[in-house]
C-alpha cells in the first residue's frame, strides 16, 4: 500500500473506486436491511467508473453481480432499472472520450479483452505459473500480515468478503502474464481482515485480564495484541522505507542528474541501453531533448525479437549495429551489469564514464543490476 498509493498507477485509482463502491454495497454487508437502497446505485456508479478505468475490474464486479442475483429479491429491478442504464451512461460517456482523444471510434474494453485475453498478449511481457499469486505474489503483498489476514478471515465468517479475495486471485491466475499491482484492490480486504483477527485478540486480552483482575499498565503491553501489532511495525515500516527510498532507486536517481545537466545544456542527446521502460523518460528531463530506448512493442509475428530481447541477448553486437546506422548520443545510460560487457566498445566511440548510481542490493526478475552507469561523449 505504502509503495503503489504514491504512485501514478491507473490500479490504485481503480482500489479506492472498488473499496468505496463494495462498502456501499447491501449485499456484502452483513445487515443489508439498514442500509438505504440508494446505496446500491452509487456502488453501481463506482463500479462503471472503476471498470471504465480498468476493464479488468470487471472481475471484481462479475462476482458481486452474481451474489446480488443469488441474494437480492429486486433481481429484474437490479438488472434493467439500475445495472444497464448505468453501464450505458459510463460506456457511453467512455467510447465519446475515446472518440475524442483517438479521433475515430474506439472501443477500448473490446481491445483489452482481446489483447490480454483472448490473445494472451500481456504474455509478451513475462508469464508466471499459475500458482503464482497463491504462493509468492499475494503472500509477499499481504507480508507478515498474512496469519492474521487468515485468522481474520476464518474467525469472522464473512465468506462473501473472502470468497472476493479468492475469485479475484483465482480468475488472474488463468492469465499467464502476473503483477503484483494487478490484484491490488483486494489487498484492503485481506488487510480488513487481519485488523478483525486483532480487535478479536484485544477483546480476548481484556477479558482474560479482566478475569484475572489485572487491568494494570504493565498486563496491557505485555497482552498478546500488543506483542503483534508491535511485531507488525517491526517488520513492516523498515520493508515499506527500504522498497520505497533505497531498493531500483538507481533510475530516478539517474534522470534526476540528466535533468540538471540538460537545464545547464550539458546535455544533447541521450540513448538508454537497457531494458524498455526501466526509467522514467520526459516526465523526469522536463527538457525538449532527442532521447531514445529500446523498443518493446508487442509483435504479432511470434520468434521475432524486439530491440530489448536483442540487447540483452547480445549487448555488443547490438550496440554496434546502432552506433553504426546513426549519430552517436552525447549521453548514454546502461546499467552495472551490462556496462561491464560494453566498456571497451564505449571507450573505442570515445565515451568516458561520468557518474554511477547505486540501484539494488539483489535482483528481482533479471541478473542483478546493481548500479545505473551514465557515459558522456567526450571531445576527443
Amino acid at each position: 500500500m505504502f509503495f503503489c498509493f504514491n504512485r501514478t498507477f491507473s490500479n490504485s485509482l481503480e482500489t479506492v473506486l472498488t473499496l468505496v463502491g463494495l462498502y456501499y454495497w447491501p449485499t456484502l454487508r452483513v445487515s443489508s436491511s439498514k442500509f438505504p437502497s440508494v446505496s446500491r446505485k452509487l456502488g453501481l456508479a463506482l463500479a462503471a467508473l472503476a471498470c471504465a478505468i480498468r476493464p479488468t475490474s470487471a472481475i471484481t464486479w462479475l462476482y458481486v453481480g452474481l451474489l446480488e442475483l443469488i441474494f437480492a429479491r429486486d433481481r429484474l429491478k437490479f438488472i434493467f432499472l439500475e445495472a444497464a442504464p448505468v453501464g450505458v451512461l459510463v460506456l457511453g460517456l467512455t467510447c465519446l472520450l475515446d472518440r475524442l482523444m483517438y479521433g475515430s471510434w474506439v472501443l477500448v474494453p473490446l481491445n483489452f479483452l482481446k489483447f490480454n485475453f483472448l490473445s494472451s498478449g500481456g504474455d509478451y511481457y513475462g508469464t508466471h505459473k499459475w500458482h503464482w499469486y497463491f504462493t509468492q505474489g499475494f503472500t509477499v503483498m499481504v507480508f507478515t500480515f498474512l496469519p492474521f489476514s487468515i485468522a481474520g478471515i476464518i474467525k469472522s465468517k464473512h465468506w462473501k468478503l473472502s470468497g472476493l479475495v479468492a475469485w479475484v486471485l483465482g480468475l488472474y491466475s488463468v492469465l499467464g502474464h502476473k503483477e503484483f499491482r494487478f490484484v491490488l484492490p483486494v489487498l484492503p480486504i485481506a488487510l480488513m481482515f487481519s485488523g478483525y483477527s486483532l480487535a478479536v485478540m484485544e477483546k480476548a486480552d481484556y477479558l482474560d485480564n479482566k478475569r484475572k483482575g489485572s487491568l494494570n499498565t504493565r498486563s496491557k503491553w505485555l497482552s498478546k495484541t500488543r506483542f503483534a501489532i508491535f511485531f507488525l511495525l517491526v517488520t513492516n515500516i523498515p520493508m515499506a522505507l527500504y522498497m520505497s527510498l533505497v531498493h531500483q532507486r538507481g533510475t530516478e536517481d539517474v534522470m534526476n542528474y540528466l535533468s540538471k545537466e540538460a537545464l545547464n545544456e550539458k546535455v544533447k542527446s541521450i540513448l538508454f541501453l537497457m531494458p524498455c521502460h526501466a526509467t522514467p523518460y520526459y516526465s523526469a528531463l522536463h527538457c525538449n531533448l532527442p532521447m531514445r530506448f529500446l523498443d518493446c512493442s508487442p509483435r504479432e509475428e511470434k520468434g521475432i525479437l524486439d530491440e530489448s530481447d536483442r540487447f540483452m541477448k547480445d549487448p555488443v553486437a547490438f550496440t554496434s549495429e546502432i552506433t553504426k546506422n546513426g549519430s552517436l548520443p552525447s549521453h548514454v545510460v546502461l546499467f552495472g551489469s551490462e556496462e561491464i560487457l560494453l566498456r571497451d566498445l564505449l571507450k573505442s566511440y570515445s565515451f568516458r564514464e561520468i557518474r554511477r548510481f547505486f540501484h539494488a542490493h539483489f535482483k528481482v526478475d533479471r541478473d542483478l543490476q546493481a548500479s545505473v552507469v551514465v557515459y558522456a561523449l567526450t571531445s576527443e
